[in-house]
């Protein structure tokens, strides 16, 4: 014998347990066979249909019959087979949809019959479709689930036969007879049990809408917590208006609904309330029934929570994060851990926790085929619903499918809660956590009790705030809301969490949003989020600036891995083409939205490197090549989207180059910088040249604009084309070869001195990848060139002295630039050792920037000993120096012995090369 102690092996678990598939059996062992074998799709149930209407039954029978015979297979297949549950939700799918599609074909034919097909004002045959909404709409359908339904009619119009009805008329009939053919009970059943009730208007609402009907009341009248109820919404019936691509126009009305072009944190709220009622609505139903406490859908921890989990996140991002929409629970998990918005762990676990619930709620509506999510009480039913599971069955002492039922609800309610309430377990309505001193809660922005808890600075610059029109005329919700911040930042002063000034700053930051009630929601949902923000307003002022003008990157402070890692390109370049992928999913591919989407990309990056850098994680060199690498992707991606919309194009891929100058050419771009750009293509296979000059052309200007132009989101970059052949007086774009004879002076139109100058930090930054090596090539040979080393001397220095005269700098300061022995001499420097010497030693060719030129020529002997190397040290200082001064808004000027060594270092260059 064994030992009592060893665990107990749990049996294999048969499907006969259940009384209702035992009733199934007796009832219709005849019929059983009429279904195909394997997991039930919409075609074998169509097919079972017909075999069960050919053998005498009328539809509204065959379609209820059908019901059983698929729900005993079904059960089989879970408990028996341990079928995937995306096996069983998808079998409830394909019934609800294949017995809709067939009901309605017979509603409208009877309707037909009786008054003719409803038409338009053109003569066009009305479109009618059937919206699946919640498990429905989203293929999770369980096994004993009511169908909740909302009945939309394409436009108005009448019936033209023997009795004339208004299509409102004629659409509230098929909608009865609807009803009639799957929710009414009969002596075989019913199909489903159907729900209007998320109708507009609710149940005092007409069972029929027409489309313009619904979007008036979604645009007038639509309540947030209906935003989460049409997130999952899809026309399930008739199958035609979606293949057809009928139906699309509802699609887009419902889609603006729900999500907004924005981080809509605002949502927070509406789902709190409705989470409350429903959490209220189950405690009232268990009050003096223990046993309901033990409900897998709507007790703490159930399903519910975690559909509310995805459906927040859904609703806050999906507005401007198209890729991440979708309908399915599972689906939306994976998606939310691969864009960063839920750590991978927690979207496991979640999608483990929501599969057992699932299971389980299947198990117990098998049972009895009850609409039921609570655990029987029975224990021969519990034993089984365990054993059914792989679980041990449950004994007196111990019961393992109750304890891992408890801990994935204490999971789940944990994320939940965290999501949603802090961290905190909701508070019954008035509850106070017991403190005595707490007076009546949040206290608005303008009121004196606040002032009175605020530092002196913090309460005046508030009081100065209050005394504005614009302040006044605010929601008393947006005071609240202010309220609640700046007591938080007056909380973190007193911490020690942030400084004085950094309060200040957000104060003065939060200013220009008072009406942007989506930011405050924001801070107000997300405390870890404000606190990091007042770290880095505390640590350099020109951090404010940038968030003034892009205060949607705040939500960037709730990523934990925003202070690791790098710019990735072709992360960063992959996220926007999935991007643009799913605003062609959603027919919202429209220029607006994509150059919304560059922007909140590019801005959020930036704000990334901006947060590196000022926490001190990555020097100042690694934000130049950073901020570089981006505006190179930005530049690239922006180039891809702008040819397929050019309809003068005249090739399916554009030979085109973008060659960066300037600070961008020389990767030493920084926050503010502008883009000094040319743009050349390569057609030498088109026969007409003055086509692809003007192609290329009308191709600059939109690429020009989409890059320049301001939108609600903000702006990307200034665009400086003034280095391209002949300046201004320039064409926009030129040909490879024109640039090539113009640079190398072929001809009477040649480049100047300066030019070339200039071309020793220019280099390819996006297009096609061929003409990288092309216009390498030129700049080579045009930087290698034979020159007069004397007359280039004059003219290097004669350039210099311009610039100076230029910008003059008073005698009592040093500029980190412009002064004798700044940056701008180490330049200058630079280039006249390329272009002098580039020819006899080509490693100075590359384009490595000004540091590790330096060190090369050096290394060549162009300079004496240690003078070299001194100024690329100096060079690095004094780029950190302005660096430091422009993060804090301070001028980039200093007493003159503050960078003492590094001008003397650059002067000792500049004597050694300009004697």
């Amino acid at each position: 014998m064994g030992s009592i102690d060893q665990p107990i092996v749990p049996l294999p678990a048969s499907a006969e347990h259940s009384r209702y598939v035992q009733r199934v059996r007796r009832r219709y062992a005849a019929e059983l066979g009429l279904l195909a074998p394997g997991v039930p799709d919409v075609a074998t149930i169509v097919a079972l249909v017909g075999a069960l209407r050919a053998g005498g039954r009328a539809l509204p029978s065959a379609l209820r019959v059908a019901r059983q015979l698929v729900l005993e297979r079904l059960a089989v297949l879970d408990i028996e087979q341990q079928a995937p549950l995306a096996h069983v939700t998808g079998a409830m799918t394909a019934l609800a949809e294949a017995t809709l599609g067939l009901a309605l074909e017979q509603a409208r034919a009877d309707e037909d019959a009786r008054c003719g097909p409803p038409l338009n004002a053109e003569g066009t045959v009305i479109d009618f479709w059937i919206i699946g909404m919640g498990k429905l709409g989203a293929r999770e359908l369980n096994v004993s689930s009511d169908i909740d339904l909302i009945y939309v009619y394409e436009e108005d119009g009448q019936t033209r036969g023997p009795l004339v009805l208004s299509a409102h008329e004629y659409f509230s009939a098929v909608a009865k007879r609807l009803y009639a053919l799957i929710g009414d009970t009969t002596e075989d059943g019913f199909v489903f049990r159907v729900d209007l009730a998320l109708r507009p208007n609710g149940n005092s609402g007409p069972p029929v809408v027409s489309m313009g009907m619904l979007e008036e009341y979604l645009q007038v009248q639509g309540r947030e917590w209906e935003r989460f109820a049409w997130l999952k919404s899809r026309v399930v019936a008739p199958r035609a208006a979606v293949t057809s691509g009928r139906a699309l126009p509802l699609r887009s009305l419902v889609t603006a609904f729900v999500y907004r072009r924005y981080l809509d944190y605002g949502i927070f709220e509406g789902l709190r309330q409705l989470h409350r009622k429903i959490r209220e609505e189950a405690q009232r139903r268990a009050a003096g029934r223990p046993e309901r406490a033990n409900d897998v859908k709507l007790s703490r921890g159930g399903i519910r929570e975690i559909e509310f989990i995805v459906q927040l996140l859904l609703v806050v991002r999906g507005g401007q994060f198209p890729e991440i929409r979708t309908r399915s629970t599972l689906k939306a998990l994976g998606l939310l851990a691969g864009r960063g918005l839920m750590k991978p762990e927690t979207a496991e676990k979640l999608a483990e926790a929501y599969t057992f619930l699932r299971r389980v709620e299947h198990r117990i509506q098998f049972l009895d085929d009850q609409q039921t999510h609570l655990l029987p009480t029975q224990d021969g039913d519990l034993a089984w619903i365990a054993q059914s599971m792989g679980l041990a069955a449950c004994r007196p002492d111990a019961c393992e499918l109750l304890d891992r039922l408890g801990e994935i609800r204490e999971l789940v309610a944990t994320e939940f809660d965290a999501l949603l309430h802090d961290g905190q377990a909701p508070q019954a309505q008035g509850a106070k956590n017991g403190c005595r001193q707490c007076g009546s809660g949040p206290l608005p922005l303008d009121s004196e009790a606040l002032a009175e808890k605020l530092p002196p600075s913090l309460a005046e610059r508030v009081r100065h705030w209050c005394q504005q029109p614009r302040v006044a005329a605010l929601r008393d919700e947006s005071k609240l809301r202010l309220g609640k911040l700046v007591l938080r930042a007056s909380m973190a002063v007193e911490a020690e969490l942030c400084t004085q000034d950094a309060a200040l700053r957000f104060i003065d930051w939060l200013e220009p949003l008072l009406r942007r009630d989506s930011y405050l929601a924001l801070l107000v949902e997300r405390p870890e989020v404000m606190k990091r923000l007042l770290r880095l307003l505390g640590l350099a002022r020109w951090p404010m600036q940038y968030l003034m003008r892009h205060p949607g990157v705040i939500d960037e402070l709730a990523d934990p891995r925003l202070l690791h890692g790098r710019f990735d390109r072709d992360e960063y370049l992959q996220a926007l083409e999935e991007r643009h992928a799913a605003w062609e999913r959603s027919g919202q591919a429209d220029e607006d939205a994509l150059l919304d989407t560059l922007r909140h990309a590019h801005h959020a990056e930036v704000f990334r490197t901006l947060v590196r850098d000022v926490e001190g994680l990555i020097t100042v060199e690694q934000v130049a090549d950073d901020l570089s690498a981006l505006a190179d992707a930005t530049m690239d991606i922006t180039l891809r989207w702008v040819w397929p919309r050019l309809k003068q194009r005249h090739r399916e891929a554009p030979r085109f180059a973008v060659i960066a100058y300037g600070k961008l050419g020389g990767k030493e771009l920084g926050y503010g910088s502008d883009l000094d750009v040319v743009f050349l293509y390569d057609d030498a296979d088109e026969p007409d040249a003055d086509r692809a000059q003007e192609v290329y052309g009308h191709c600059v200007r939109k690429l020009i604009t989409w890059l320049t132009l301001r939108t609600a989101a903000g702006e990307l970059f200034d665009i400086d084309t003034a280095l391209r052949p002949n300046g201004n007086s320039g064409l926009l774009v030129t040909s490879i070869a024109a640039f090539e004879r113009y640079q190398v002076g072929r001809g009477g139109n040649t480049a100047w001195t300066w030019e070339h100058q200039a071309l020793t930090r220019a280099r390819f930054c996006a297009g096609s990848p061929d003409l990288a090596d092309r216009f390498e090539a030129v700049r080579r040979q045009v930087l290698a060139a034979e020159r007069d080393v004397e007359a280039l001397r004059r003219e290097v220095v004669g350039m210099r002295d311009k610039v100076r005269q230029a910008r003059p700098v008073k005698a009592e300061v040093f500029d980190v630039k412009h002064s004798p022995g700044g940056m701008m001499d180490a330049e200058f420097a630079v280039q006249y050792l390329v272009l002098a010497h580039g020819a006899a030693h080509p490693a100075l060719l590359d384009n490595a920037g000004n540091i590790a030129l330096l060190q090369r020529a050096e290394a060549a002997g162009l300079l004496p000993a240690g003078v070299g190397t001194a100024a690329a040290d100096a060079y690095r200082e004094l780029r950190r120096a302005q660096h430091r001064a422009r993060l804090d808004e301070q001028p980039t000027q200093f007493p003159p012995e503050a960078l003492a060594g590094a001008r003397d270092a650059v002067l000792a260059l500049w004597q050694a090369v300009f004697p």
